[in-house]
């Protein structure tokens, strides 16, 4: 059996750091939501007892480093599968990386997904995402996917009301951040400004995007100076975004619009300064099957 699917990459529309957790993990309260941009991954079944990899971006792991291999691997354990458990996974790679779009937990979310159509388990959302957790703290909401808050490492998970209507532009500068320098710099900040988690979250529930959407706010824009962000932001706001902001810990910036014009205006102009630019729409999920070949 091969599947296709494509893993959506995902945006932070408010990420906000809220405690260092006994484990010397961060808690965090983040609300993200799935965008048009994503991979495709096909998941073949093979003879054997090996999980393989390629991918079409040279630098990328091919081996038990990538998170695809690591949630291939977890799936198989949890699921007490020992024999022809042989697959290989392709990624045709299309989200940046470095880049805070959860391209790689968008990766391992969408072999879970295929694993579990593939190996006929039918395992719930819950119980992907559970296995997912021992792997990364994105995959969890790139399974459920859509618009929704995510609490304590990313494991808690609550689906919201859909944005929908809106167009958003991303871009990704030529630097790419490093996670752990990121939560290095947040740990520092002495006066950090947290963002109106709660006001956000109330409107939200209500699918009330217009006061919702001016509130994105990140905190990791405190603490890091990647280049370009200032002017990404500067352009999104000049036309016309109704909230322009930083995704994850970086790089990637983002300007929501909801006018199409005032999107293809700020793409116009990004492009002159930028290589990587994309429009994109909400998605309403975290993982699409595109084809299934018994």
């Amino acid at each position: 059996m091969k599947l296709t699917v494509k893993a959506n990459a995902k945006i932070n529309l408010i990420l906000d750091v809220t405690g260092i957790k006994k484990n010397g993990y961060h808690s965090l309260f983040t609300v993200m939501q799935s965008i048009s941009l994503g991979d495709t991954i096909t998941v073949e079944k093979k003879e054997g007892n090996d999980i393989t990899v390629s991918c079409t971006v040279p630098g990328v792991p091919t081996d038990s480093k990538n998170i695809v291999w690591k949630c291939a691997d977890k799936f198989f354990q949890f699921a007490g599968i020992t024999q022809d458990k042989g697959i290989h996974i392709h990624i045709d790679k299309v989200t940046p990386f470095c880049a805070g779009m959860g391209g790689g937990s968008a990766d391992g979310a969408a072999v879970l997904v295929a694993l579990n159509k593939i190996f006929g388990k039918n395992y719930n959302e819950k119980t992907l995402y559970r296995i997912g957790a021992k792997v990364g703290a994105d995959i969890p909401f790139c399974i459920v996917g859509g618009t929704a808050l995510a609490l304590d490492t990313g494991a808690v998970v609550a689906p919201l009301p859909e944005v929908e209507g809106y167009d958003i532009v991303v871009v990704k500068p030529e630097d790419g951040v490093s996670t752990k320098e990121a939560y290095e710099a947040v740990d520092s900040l002495k006066n950090m400004k947290h963002p109106r988690n709660n006001d956000m979250l109330e409107y939200l529930a209500d699918g009330d995007f217009e006061n919702a959407l001016p509130l994105c706010a990140n905190v990791f824009e405190q603490a890091l100076e990647v280049p370009g962000r200032v002017d990404i932001k500067s352009i999104c706001n000049n036309n016309g975004a109704v909230a322009s902001c930083m995704t994850g810990s970086g790089s990637a910036v983002y300007g929501i619009f909801k006018e199409k014009q005032n999107a293809l205006s700020a793409i116009e102009e990004l492009k002159k300064k930028f290589s990587n630019v994309y429009l994109c729409a909400p998605e309403k999920c975290g993982v699409e099957i595109i084809s299934i070949c018994e």
